[in-house]
């Protein structure tokens, strides 16, 4: 199984509380550069999981004008603070249901962390805005980290 996981674009910090945070014009053009990425990649989805903050479902809106993803899930785990183990025990369901492919939307720190407990051999990446990591997920849930793409 291929998983990519990625921090939501630039976001500003004009909003009511965090989760209300949006894009900027710049997380915008970010995020359409990740997805440029992705498509040069020939990647599509079975199964995007989007943290429920504006700014990861705005990000996921970008990706999508570009990239398919068949079925898409907004997830309440994959908030900031969220637990990376609660992701894995997911993403250890999805192959006995046909899912090959997934892509993540979420933010800091959890993607990093969510790398290291997928490949406990790669330290927590720092992912700049918009930043993908593609893993290999095999069925026993070890990962391998095939690649990791900041756009400029």
């Amino acid at each position: 199984m291929k998983i990519c996981i990625m921090r939501h674009g630039e976001a500003g910090f004009s909003a009511s509380s965090d989760s209300g945070r949006s894009l900027t014009s710049n997380g915008i053009k970010q995020s359409q550069q990740a997805a440029q990425w992705l498509r040069q990649l020939d990647f599509q989805f079975d199964l995007g999981l989007v943290s429920p903050y504006l700014r990861a479902q705005q990000t996921f809106a970008e990706v999508t004008s570009q990239i398919v993803v068949s079925y898409v899930e907004t997830n309440n785990l994959l908030v900031p603070s969220g637990d990376p183990l609660n992701i894995v025990n997911l993403l250890a369901m999805l192959p006995s249901n046909g899912i090959n492919n997934v892509i993540i939307v979420s933010h800091l720190p959890l993607v990093g962390y969510l790398v290291n407990e997928l490949c406990p051999e790669v330290s927590p990446p720092m992912f700049a805005t918009a930043a993908i990591a593609c893993i290999d997920l095999s069925l026993d849930i070890v990962g391998k980290l095939e690649w990791f793409h900041q756009v400029e």
